[in-house]
């Protein structure tokens, strides 16, 4: 029997799962525009923005498709590639293999991992070749049980995405990765539509798949902005993706619903001041609540009272600063004496109460 799959892995050192820092890949796709300088740029601004990763995509148009006019072959409505042959997208939104290595060594000297989606055995070879840290599996290759084989037989931690997927689906990506000795697994809640709308993200399964599988959870997102990624950090997301471009009016395949540099860097200031507000899940007095302790409300002698009188309504309160008594404990001392004399103003504590009989 196969064990069961890690909480948590490392992807090139860095640990991967709830009580890290969230990881946050960078998605170059289709950005480059086929310009090289333009993803070198890319990879920069992705390490300037404080990503952890920077993600490529190794395929070619022949081992995706046919080049086919046919109407099998011709993207229907709905995305931003209506009309147009899968091929003819493909082509342009290729990322040449030969970039890979250089970019590998871009992203390193950035203090970045580079890893990338294979979408056939083919690719996934060609990147084990040049010692990629990690796979990414997109979400229509999900139902690809044999690329994931492919993958997870590296020994290298396996990245999936979900979208479109069913739980039978999603499990038998899973137990792919798994027989095949992934060296991690993780999930990404991914909507697949381009741009994805608000109502269409059900981040809540980002807590039903880790609950389900026992493994890091996180979001891969399409949707305008950067909402869902931090609102998908509070809900447990161990892993964030997110398309980034130079600029969205330089147009490509995928930049209207990337980031821009600038964008991308307040998603990732964000996230990490969400992580930090996180924090355990422990109530009372936190250090930088200290200071301000004293404005809660305690019981205090507001009528000067003689020594031996009782204590009633009239000259206990409760007020601030919280200097005495819980106002809990009002019940319990009206009508009790005082030992001593007791000016207005001082905070109630049990030693000025005389012993009850």
């Amino acid at each position: 029997m196969s064990p069961s799959p890690a909480a948590e892995f490392a992807i090139a050192g860095r640990r991967i799962g709830r009580g890290h820092p969230t990881y946050i890949i960078a998605e170059m796709s289709a950005n480059h525009l086929g310009d090289y300088e333009r993803a070198v740029a890319i990879v920069h601004a992705a390490a300037d923005a404080g990503a952890d990763a920077v993600k490529l995509q190794t395929y070619t148009a022949e081992t995706m498709t046919l080049d086919s006019a046919q109407d099998h072959f011709r993207i229907g409505p709905g995305t931003p590639w209506a009309d147009r042959t899968l091929a003819d997208v493909y082509r342009e939104a290729a990322t040449p293999w030969e970039w890979t290595p250089r970019l590998m060594e871009v992203a390193a000297e950035r203090g970045m991992h580079c890893f990338s989606s294979p979408f056939d055995e083919s690719a996934v070879d060609f990147l084990e070749s040049h010692d990629v840290p990690a796979f990414k599996i997109a979400s229509f290759e999900l139902v690809d049980v044999a690329l994931i084989a492919a993958a997870a037989r590296t020994g290298k931690p396996v990245i999936m995405s979900t979208g479109m997927s069913s739980m039978e689906e999603v499990q038998d990506a899973v137990a792919a990765a798994q027989a095949g000795g992934a060296g991690g697994i993780a999930l990404l809640k991914c909507t697949s539509a381009y741009p994805a709308p608000p109502d269409a993200m059900h981040l809540r399964a980002i807590s039903a798949l880790q609950e389900r599988f026992g493994v890091p959870t996180g979001l891969s997102d399409h949707t305008i902005g950067h909402t869902a990624v931090i609102a998908s950090i509070a809900l447990g997301a161990c892993i964030v993706e997110k398309h980034l471009t130079l600029a969205r009016a330089d147009g490509g395949p995928d930049g209207s619903f990337s980031l821009e540099p600038h964008e991308f860097a307040a998603m990732v200031t964000a996230a990490r001041e969400v992580e930090q507000t996180l924090g355990e899940a422990q109530l009372g007095m936190t250090e930088a609540e200290k200071a301000t302790s004293q404005f809660r409300r305690s019981l205090f002698v507001v009528e000067d009272v003689r020594s031996g009188e009782c204590l009633d309504a009239a000259n206990v309160r409760a007020l601030r600063p919280g200097d005495g008594l819980a106002p809990k404990h009002l019940p319990a001392v009206l009508g009790r004496t005082v030992a001593r004399d007791v000016a207005r103003g001082t905070p109630l504590t049990w030693d000025l109460l005389a012993p009850e009989d």
